[in-house]
């Protein structure tokens, strides 16, 4: 059946629809020159094959090494000397290797932290530590330079009350200690830290009266329950903690003095009383080790079920506690510099289309995994096709290569780069490709659904450091024995290589989110990691136990490289929209679902006859791709005029999905096909204010969504229509 389906492709190249049997085909071999890339025609295969080839070759396992170890020597938190040391480190790397590079700089509210009590008054008074642990086997947790764990927007407050234990403090949590009889308001809430959004803890906590929030890791989560403690292991130890931002992004990322434009220095800054997005009560992030005691001193009912007991090792009680808890936060509130490192190689055909590959340089403390690993693999891609460049070869348009600053704690520096130049972004930026972290494990994207053939043609050709074996081959049958117990082995065929959406919890937020620019995050990932955020995410730790030899991170910066120049060379940039349609697809069949079992009324058809249409146009859309790539190169160099045009209808065409004047509640946000959870957090969801409002019941908003949304979708369809029109004119 396989190899049927991969003689298929080889003759159409350029059908999505028709590439999985090919993809799904074991290769142990070195990709062949006949494998199919979308976008190239069967005669343009050899050459791009060729200069991707020698683009992963060039990638040098011990120049990603050097760089994780000379970006986590200090700590760099944004803010702080350290982030501003590291970006002009980079500038230098990126100049030496011949690059067109500077430093831009903006302004943000940094708060840094200045005093943090947590305590408990009684008879037997206990007062925490708040701070990690030194051990002698890692010297980096005794350097000078790091901040103590804070929670970054979290308001000033000095606060005493009874505590009271929420599981993660989401809705349905604290709805359920309502239905136990215990009230949080006037009290201090203690909560998980798990995967969840650290804002919207504080906001529903707050809306339901709280006055303080506690987080905590529990090593249920990423503690010893997992494995051996740090340093003896790879996972949390005791007096460990999660810093993080505890801004509510629901209005917009960046700078909470300048929402909506960018921040240089001397523009228009709001009052820090007008800042959007703080918390309305103090939060702290403690160490499970200095959760103990607040546990101990609960009273009250156990929890209502076992899901919302961790590990350690006592009763886990909702309260409230007999005695009183006092917290106190005090942080430095003060406008300070972020440092973006902004390097370029022109294009030498189309100057004005750029593809953008990100990751942030600032980090909590060190950031090895976090998010120094990815950024030495972005750099090390810009390296190799830097060292391409002297071969003779250009890309035909123009790659960015952005350091950004400020992640950390609300996406700081990309996106007030992205709101600096979002005018010149919506007529000139193709796609922007994104790092986070890596860490040996499995390859994975995530991102815009119209790009998942182009990056499972990048996994195809993608070896696993361990096996030698394609990762998408890998990933594959990992995903068919899930399948087996209990999955769906058909769709796994259907899609082998399945983009997950994304929403904005890293840098892509402002491109994606607010500029419909297509947006990919590659990465290395697994579930093995226990400093997250902390003093111990360092390079020591990292060498040890993510990524020892740092092939994985050559491995990375290889389909980083592949992905940059395949993109920049492309003749038609290899977007499928058949691919979308049918991530689509399967989401309003879940949206149909919720909306079916919740008994909402809200009738789904109007989404689904919108994203048939876009099916029906993406297959038309695709025979005339076909025909076009079947035509070979001859054809296209005919019509290099005409292609230009197309290739940017194709790029602009996520910004046809676009709400002008924002989604409901939150103006800045206009991408309505995934994205963060309004009452959730900022953990990603499909169609995300129709299920939102489904699910909170408010049908209005849910039936007005789903017209809103179809009509994006019939927008896109029709510039499919047109995409098709325009190809078939070709001769």
């Amino acid at each position: 059946m396989l190899r049927r389906r991969t003689a298929t492709v080889m003759a159409r190249p350029a059908a999505c629809v028709v590439l999985l049997g090919a993809l799904l085909a074991p290769r142990a071999r070195e990709m062949s020159a006949q494998a199919p890339i979308r976008g190239y025609p069967a005669d343009a295969l050899a050459r791009v094959t060729q200069l991707d080839r020698q683009a992963r070759d060039a990638v040098d396992t011990a120049r990603v090494h050097r760089y994780i170890r000379e970006m986590t020597r200090v700590p760099h938190a944004v803010g702080t000397p350290g982030s501003k040391r590291v970006a002009e480190w980079i500038l230098k790397q990126f100049t030496s290797w011949g690059l067109d590079a500077k430093i831009e700089t903006y302004e943000a509210m940094i708060p840094l932290p200045l005093e943090q009590v947590l305590e408990i008054r009684g008879p037997k008074p206990w007062r925490a530590q708040l701070k990690e642990e030194v051990f002698a086997e890692d010297p980096d947790s005794k350097l000078p330079g790091i901040l103590p764990p804070y929670a970054s927007g979290a308001v000033d407050g000095d606060v005493t009350g009874q505590l009271v234990y929420a599981n993660y403090a989401l809705a349905a949590d604290l709805d359920q200690l309502a239905r136990m009889g215990v009230d949080v308001k006037g009290k201090i809430v203690l909560a998980r830290a798990g995967p969840h959004g650290r804002a919207i803890k504080a906001k529903l906590a707050a809306q339901h009266g709280a006055i303080g929030l506690i987080v905590y890791n529990d090593p249920k989560e990423d503690g010893f329950w997992l494995g051996r403690p740090y340093p003896r292991g790879p996972m949390r130890p005791p007096q460990s903690m999660e810093r993080g931002g505890i801004r509510g992004e629901a209005e917009a990322t960046g700078d909470m003095l300048s929402p909506g434009w960018a921040s240089k220095p001397g523009s228009r800054r709001l009052p820090l009383a007008e800042a959007r997005g703080l918390t309305t009560i103090p939060v702290l992030f403690i160490s499970y080790g200095d959760a103990t005691p607040l546990f101990e001193a609960l009273q009250g009912p156990v929890v209502p079920s076992d899901a919302w007991k961790g590990a350690l090792g006592v009763a886990y009680l909702v309260g409230p506690s007999a005695v009183k808890v006092r917290m106190k936060v005090r942080s430095e509130w003060k406008t300070r510099p972020i440092y973006n490192v902004i390097a370029k190689i022109p294009g030498a055909t189309h100057p004005d289309q750029w593809i953008i590959a990100g990751n942030h340089h600032d980090a909590w403390v060190y950031g090895a995994d976090d998010p120094v690993g990815a950024a030495a693999t972005v750099m090390e891609a810009a390296r190799s096709l830097a060292a391409l460049q002297k071969t003779g070869w250009r890309p035909d348009r123009t790659l960015i290569f952005a350091m950004w600053d400020g992640e950390e704690i609300g996406l700081l520096g990309s996106t007030e780069w992205a709101e600096d130049h979002a005018d010149e972004l919506r007529q000139k930026a193709v796609a922007y490709i994104q790092g986070d972290n890596y860490r040996r494990g499995n390859f994975t994207s995530s991102g815009s659904t119209a790009l998942e053939t182009f990056m499972r043609e990048v996994a195809r050709d993608t070896r696993d450091p361990l096996t030698g074996r394609s990762v998408l081959d890998l990933n594959t049958e990992r995903q068919l024995s899930a399948a087996r117990n209990g999955g769906d082995s058909a769709a796994v065929r259907e899609r082998p290589f399945a983009l997950t959406p994304i929403a904005a919890n890293t840098d892509y937020g402002a491109f994606i989110q607010h500029l419909g620019i297509s947006s990919l995050h590659i990465a290395y990932r697994n579930t093995g990691r226990g400093t997250y955020h902390s003093a111990f995410d360092s390079y020591r730790y990292f060498k040890r136990f993510l990524d020892p030899d740092f092939s994985y991170g050559k491995s990375q910066a290889g389909a980083f490289a592949s992905a940059l120049l395949r993109m920049s060379d492309a003749p038609v940039l290899p977007w499928c929209f058949t691919d979308a349609a049918r991530a689509y697809r399967g989401w309003g069949q879940e949206v149909a679902t919720l909306a079916r079992t919740s008994n909402s009324g809200v009738d789904v058809a109007p989404l689904t006859r919108a994203i048939d249409s876009l099916h029906a146009a993406s297959t038309r859309y695709d025979r005339s791709l076909d025909r076009v790539m079947q035509a070979g190169s001859a054809l296209l160099q005919r019509n290099t005029v005409s292609l230009a045009g197309i290739n940017r209808d194709i790029y602009q065409s996520e910004q046809t999905l676009l709400f002008e004047n924002g989604l409901p509640g939150r103006a800045w946000w206009k991408y309505p096909i995934s994205g963060p959870s309004t009452y959730n957090g900022m953990i990603v969801r499909t169609f995300p204010v129709i299920r939102d409002a489904i699910e909170q019941r408010d049908a209005t908003i849910a039936r007005a969504q789903m017209e809103a949304t179809a009509a994006a979708v019939l927008r896109l369809t029709q510039r499919v229509q047109g995409l098709a029109d325009r190809l078939d004119a070709l001769r």
